[in-house]
């Protein structure tokens, strides 16, 4: 699978605790980006955030959230992201979406 040099970083923020059916919605999103045959995904957890409602979530001892920042970023093609973003829609209650243009330095694999 390939990547053109001009490719787009399609971002999702959601939270740990927010849910697709039975999965982690983050897990869902992972699941259904590889289904679409998107190049790849990775799901990073955030030690702080808040978003629209303001509240504070952090992995600090003293203040333990089970709701902590999950980010999910996927790299392909304008085209594979455009035509991925309306499952995003049927699967997201609560979060934000970025996109934006980078580009594409490697991507190879020793498999």
């Amino acid at each position: 699978m390939n990547i053109p040099e001009e490719g787009y970083l399609l971002r999702i923020f959601v939270g740990e605790s927010d849910r697709c059916g039975h999965r982690p919605l983050y897990e869902e999103i992972v699941l259904k980006a590889r289904e679409a045959g998107l190049a790849g995904a990775t799901v990073l957890r955030g030690v702080m955030g808040f978003g629209r409602n303001s509240i504070l979530h952090t992995a600090k001892i003293l203040r333990l959230s089970e709701d902590l920042p999950m980010v999910i970023e996927i790299v392909d093609s304008l085209e594979k992201v455009k035509a991925f973003m309306p499952q995003l829609d049927d699967m997201i209650k609560d979060g934000l979406v970025t996109l934006e243009e980078v580009k594409v330095i490697q991507y190879k694999s020793s498999r």
